[in-house]
């Protein structure tokens, strides 16, 4: 019988497929992945739909790289070109025959739009579908985190308000998902751009809030190592019962794909987590 893998299956990547993922390849990361002994990997492409408040900084940089700005200064997402991405994975499956490859999509605040999506994840071609949030609210318009964190960002979106925001509204997106969606994805996002020490028992109020409310859905909670998910967090899911986690690098270029995945594994295994008995399957409790 063969050993179980010593690392898990990375769950959310990203390729050329991604509007930001400049320097994304998903043969690279395929090849990463083997190196690395990965038993699967998922390419989650984005599929976004808000329209996002942008500081100059990103603005400028979106006009400059992908020309992804409308003509109010916000963001204008692209669609996801769906025929060439499966193209490009029925590719690499056949030049990585060792690697599990799956098909998925990370969709951005589906909750907004669920109609507009519906025609996607009726298709029924996404073997692994994220929700994720990437925006909050200020002052009635949606501001990318990262940019209501900078020193461009509303004169009232300190760090811990945007923080609060997030969680409340993560807990919102939870309980109004498509019934696709099958992770909550970086719930955790804000802490990309937290500034100074972070204490995550200062916020375990609302972190239980969106755990409680995500468990009680039966989804999976996503362990990124972007940053790495804190250990609280993952203890205060399986208090609220939550059953399964997934492993995530949100890699955007092939070597990030895995990233702190040993680390991770110790710290899920040690909260009562367990391998599933499928390389590509969630572990559970």
């Amino acid at each position: 019988m063969a050993s179980a893998p010593q690392v898990p299956a990375d769950d959310h990547t990203h390729s050329e497929w991604s509007w930001d993922a400049h320097a994304g390849s998903m043969a690279g990361s395929c090849a990463r992945a083997v190196e690395l002994g990965l038993p699967a990997i998922a390419f989650t492409e984005h599929v976004d739909a808000t329209r996002w408040v942008l500081a100059d900084r990103s603005r400028e940089e979106l006009v400059r790289d992908r020309h992804l700005v409308g003509e109010d200064g916000r963001f204008d997402p692209p669609p996801l070109d769906v025929d060439r991405y499966l193209a490009s994975v029925d590719d690499c499956r056949a030049r990585f025959p060792q690697l599990a490859i799956l098909t998925g999509v990370e969709l951005g605040e589906p909750h907004r739009f669920r109609d507009r999506i519906a025609p996607l994840l009726a298709s029924g071609g996404f073997e692994r579908v994220l929700g994720s949030l990437h925006s909050v609210e200020f002052h009635g318009l949606p501001w990318l985190v990262d940019d209501a964190m900078s020193s461009d960002g509303p004169e009232d979106a300190t760090q811990e308000a945007v923080l609060r925001s997030y969680l409340g509204e993560a807990a919102a997106m939870v309980a109004d998902l498509p019934d696709e969606v099958q992770v909550l994805a970086h719930i955790d996002y804000p802490l990309r751009g937290w500034r100074g020490p972070f204490d995550p028992a200062a916020y375990e109020e609302p972190f239980r809030h969106v755990l409680t409310t995500l468990a009680a859905s039966g989804r999976a909670l996503e362990v990124s190592t972007r940053v790495p998910l804190a250990p609280e967090i993952v203890a205060w899911w399986r208090e609220v019962g939550g059953r399964a986690v997934s492993f995530a690098s949100d890699a955007h270029e092939p070597s990030a794909v895995g990233h702190g995945f040993a680390a991770a594994a110790e710290m899920v295994e040690g909260s009562g987590f367990r391998r599933d008995r499928h390389p590509h399957g969630f572990w559970h409790r």
